[in-house]
């Protein structure tokens, strides 16, 4: 049997890796357009120059080789073609499949506000090459503009900052990562970055890119009409999958590839997992999603059931911050909160149960957190501090199988 894998990143590789361990002997070829697997969490490194872009490989050098697995980087699938069971490369042409992984991911999106789409030094931050642009930008640079201090734009600032390229961050909400954390979690990021030479712009619009003679940006205009002068824009506003190519296709596409809970499409033999599926943008995620997809392409069934997609955790200036869920409360909610030195944590709890986590410092217990999100429990326990809380408060002997279970 011949597997055909598209994208070479976090959900295609671990495709890869786990039909190589079902099926030893089946064909497996992976399409992309990168010239290697890289780890899009560990792209701030390389602008900082901390890593080389091998040592981003998270799959390592020999993964292909290692795997019998054939590796055609470089090529762009332009059509899937299902009634042949083949997809067209713009430079291979057609290349025939028995089962077809589609993990494409998605690409970054620049926002129609004047100057953006127009200035020659704009850039986004989703792979290799948009690292390599910014990194190659920031050699003669001594300012920049990037827009949106989401998990992307505070990666952009952390690296940039440590190339001495001062950055000036503006964000529409009132704090910095905003989907991630709350005022609390959130200030002592800011303090940390703006030690670093940084200055946010808070509850701020960008309104235009003023561009000079050659085409570049070289100021953006905010929209209570400060000046914030640029050498180059990094701009982090979202992204969209990468699934036009599937237009005409009869793949079901509903602003992503729509696939049930074992990563099925609608067309028989066709799968899709990570960006391009939109059921999550989180990595650990994306390669569950790979390996599922995976276990039906070899005829395990297995069901993808952790569709929680606010999942993330953080690590800047060396203070580490979980969150799962979407940080803000709604009326009606219980919220727990408990501030220590040097940590922060803060739970919601809707209609009994617990609907986002954020750990500040010490979160050893992303595991345990992750337990009780899914499970629906409630985690106010008398006398004790949600930094505090285990296993083992919730845990209890069942006599009857001689084992420890949830209550």
């Amino acid at each position: 049997m011949k597997h055909l894998i598209i994208g070479c990143s976090a959900a295609g590789i671990a495709a890869a890796r786990k039909i190589r361990a079902l099926r030893p002997d089946d064909e497996i070829t992976v399409v992309a357009k990168d010239a290697a697997p890289h780890s899009r969490c560990m792209l701030h490194h390389f602008i900082g120059g901390r890593k080389s872009a091998e040592e981003i490989n998270f799959a390592g050098a020999d993964f292909f080789d290692k795997n019998r697995v054939e590796f055609i980087a470089g090529e762009e699938i332009t059509k899937v073609l299902p009634e042949e069971k083949a997809v067209l490369g713009a430079k291979s042409g057609q290349i025939h499949y028995d089962r077809l992984l589609i993990t494409t991911g998605a690409r970054y999106f620049i926002p129609p506000v004047p100057g953006f789409r127009d200035g020659k030094n704009v850039y986004g931050l989703r792979d290799l090459d948009d690292a390599r642009k910014i990194s190659e930008a920031a050699k003669n640079a001594k300012e920049c503009v990037i827009v949106g201090s989401g998990l992307v734009g505070l990666d952009a600032a952390y690296a940039l900052a440590e190339r001495g390229v001062k950055c000036r961050i503006v964000e529409m909400e009132d704090r910095l990562c905003p989907l991630q954390l709350d005022e609390t979690a959130a200030a002592p990021y800011k303090a940390l970055f703006e030690k670093a030479g940084c200055e946010f712009y808070l509850s701020k619009k960008a309104s235009a890119a003023e561009l000079d003679a050659d085409g570049n940006v070289a100021a953006v205009m905010l929209d209570d009409g400060t000046r914030l002068p640029a050498d180059f824009l990094v701009v982090s506003a979202g992204v969209r999958p990468n699934i036009e190519f599937l237009e005409g296709s009869g793949i079901e596409l509903d602003r992503r590839i729509v696939t049930d809970g074992r990563m099925r499409t609608n067309v028989p033999d066709v799968y899709a997992a990570g960006d391009a599926a939109g059921l999550s943008g989180i990595w650990p995620n994306a390669a569950l999603q790979g390996e599922i997809a995976a276990k039906n392409m070899c005829g395990v069934e297995a069901e993808y059931t952790d569709r929680y997609a606010m999942k993330n955790t953080m690590n800047f200036f060396g203070l580490t911050t979980l969150s799962l869920g979407p940080n803000n409360a709604n009326e009606g909610d219980e919220v727990l909160t408990a501030e220590s030195r040097g940590g922060y944590a803060k739970a919601v709890i809707r209609d009994g149960k617990l609907v986002h986590i954020t750990i500040q410092g010490d979160i050893g217990n992303t595991g345990f957190w992750q337990e009780i999100i899914k499970r629906g429990i409630n985690p106010a326990v008398p006398g004790k501090r949600l930094s505090e809380l285990s296993y083992a408060d919730f845990w209890r002997y069942d006599a009857a199988n001689g084992k420890y279970a949830w209550e």
